[in-house]
């Protein structure tokens, strides 16, 4: 998939995104793409989802545990200006320092 699709409508700001990461492991050893996104809610859906997806990849040491699964939720609105809720699930992706 071609993820600049997904960047072309919104602008993420990655930088910003890292600071999460970097600032909870500061406090711990590691942490769950999903613990994170409870505690820093996505702003920009799914497009800020694949950028944290992307920083695990390029920037940070990561783990996938394919036993496990987490469930990232946001708010999103649609055409009609209504809120809706969105979800996404995936195996956990872990951050370690």
């Amino acid at each position: 998939m071609d993820a600049g699709a997904l960047f072309s409508q919104v602008v993420i700001d990655k930088a910003q995104l890292a600071r999460h990461i970097r600032h909870a492991l500061q406090d711990k050893s590691q942490i769950s793409l999903g613990e994170l996104c409870r505690q820093n809610p996505l702003q920009q859906g799914l497009a800020e989802l694949v950028a944290y997806l992307q920083l695990g990849g390029d920037s940070f040491r990561t783990v996938v545990d394919e036993q496990a699964e987490d469930v990232v939720v946001w708010q999103a609105v649609d055409g009609e200006g209504r809120e809706l809720s969105r979800r996404a699930r995936l195996p956990r992706v872990i951050f370690v320092r």
